[in-house]
């Protein structure tokens, strides 16, 4: 499975949970600026949503399509936040929700990048790995 969804994407990251403590104990909480960046991924990928969720081992590659800005080139590899890391934990978390796979622990091979694009978006390959022998590397 492959798709694209062009989209503005959130730079706001599951980095940036919050805490507070109540009565001594902590509270960890998604500000709203989370909160909406979990909703419109959660939108867009709902589209692309499979009908059963992969089991076993699986390839996720995502490329990260960043808007175009002055001094930057269409496929240019984008060096300045957000990070990568912080990307994928939301990404991983929303289609682990809307039941692209079984749970995002059978991700066994990860591979992803961030580009400068004319169009912006988030491209996603999801793939079932049957064998080391089918890894395409």
């Amino acid at each position: 499975m492959h798709f694209f969804m062009p989209m503005k994407i959130p730079t706001t990251t599951h980095q940036q949970k919050q805490v507070r403590v109540v009565k001594g104990k902590p509270i960890f909480y998604e500000p709203a600026d989370l909160q909406q960046a979990r909703a419109d991924l959660t939108d867009h990928l709902a589209q692309f949503k499979p009908q059963e969720p992969l089991h076993g081992d699986i390839q996720l590659v995502v490329k990260w399509c960043f808007p175009l800005i002055e001094g930057s080139q269409d496929g240019e590899f984008k060096h300045t936040k957000p990070d990568l890391d912080n990307l994928m934990k939301l990404l991983q978390d929303c289609m682990n929700s809307l039941d692209f796979f079984d749970d995002d622990r059978y991700i066994v091979s990860l591979v992803t990048e961030k580009f400068w694009a004319k169009i912006p978006g988030i491209y996603i390959e999801l793939q079932k790995i049957e064998s080391i022998e089918e890894w395409p590397l």
